[in-house]
């Protein structure tokens, strides 16, 4: 089978999927994608199954070499990708040739840009999925990120392929321009907080710190003080809870997030926003707006509904 060549592999590249499911009582998360959007209309983009494997690059982008001729899409945060020296643009379907080299730079409004590719990428599945679990060192390329030299299998284009350079409309991927503002509802935890800590909450801005990766985003900000002094039996927890330790800071819990915790959990993150989650860079400031959980039922259906109407995309005519 033709390969992908890994000449470069930036700062943080993985296979990623749509996650492992159905293992939190073996102290697994579902890890995937951490942009799921993007992830699915990079698949769409190229004929594949939302769910077939791709590669997820995290600030810094890698290069790359094709030994066969396929169809690709770059989506999520845009990093200045250039094929054979050419610039190729985000958020399109784009027909490369073999022996073409795709390099893909720093990411410029996001964290994270995926490499989609007609057929996905061909790796053994653990536990059902393809996902890297970076924590527990397992799926993707066992279980690790990317190295110089590696080569992935990836399928040839068939002959007289049917697919088109199609491109998403600009409607699907304008939640990157509104990262910085995360809708919650109220968490399992909230009564240990007072009144006024909760709207401390609500309206004063964090920092993403440095010390974030894909198990959780640890926030810098006005301390949040407790109202309730006892202490938490350990439960489980879901992906988009927010944590508040004993400092007083918060936690969004994410993809390789621990099954399970022992913070109060004074909000989550609603399922609509959880890519805007996947695209915040250290040192981003992040603020939290409260809504119903009608609303955030709403918000998800409409998001969903964006991208199976068929009406994500649009053709374009490649030069």
């Amino acid at each position: 089978m033709p390969f992908l060549q890994i000449l470069s592999p930036g700062f943080l590249t993985t296979i990623q999927d749509a996650g492992r499911f159905g293992f939190a009582h073996l102290g697994v998360s579902p890890a995937g994608a951490a942009d799921m959007l993007a992830f699915r209309v990079g698949n769409m983009l190229v004929s594949n199954a939302e769910n077939s494997s791709a590669l997820e690059m995290t600030l810094v982008g890698g290069t790359f070499v094709f030994a066969c001729s396929s169809f690709i899409a770059l989506t999520g945060a845009d990093c200045d990708a250039t094929l054979d020296e050419q610039e190729v643009p985000s958020w399109r379907a784009l027909p490369v040739r073999s022996g073409q080299t795709l390099q893909c730079r720093a990411t410029k409004n996001g964290a994270r840009t995926y490499l989609c590719i007609h057929g996905g990428i061909e790796v053994t599945p653990i536990m059902s999925s393809a996902a890297t679990h970076l924590q527990t060192g397992i799926g993707g390329l066992q279980g690790r990120a990317l190295k110089k030299g590696d080569a992935l299998a990836i399928a040839p284009l068939p002959a007289n392929s049917p697919l088109l350079p199609r491109r998403a409309r600009a409607e699907v991927h304008g939640y990157l321009h509104e990262k910085n503002l995360l809708r919650v509802t109220l968490g399992p935890q909230a009564d240990f907080f007072s009144k006024e800590t909760l709207r401390k909450f609500y309206s004063t801005p964090y920092l993403v710190t440095e010390s974030s990766n894909r198990a959780g985003l640890r926030l810098k900000g006005e301390p949040l003080a407790r109202s309730h002094n006892g202490e938490m039996i350990t439960e489980g927890v879901s992906l988009g809870a927010v944590q508040v330790t004993h400092e007083g800071q918060p936690i969004i819990l994410f993809v390789e997030h621990p099954t399970t915790g022992g913070y109060p959990k004074i909000a989550n993150v609603i399922s609509a926003d959880l890519p805007r989650v996947g695209q915040l860079r250290p040192r981003d400031e992040v603020r939290f707006q409260l809504v119903e959980f009608e609303a955030a039922r709403d918000l998800y259906l409409q998001q969903q509904e964006l991208l199976t109407q068929n009406n994500y995309c649009q053709n374009y005519r490649a030069d």
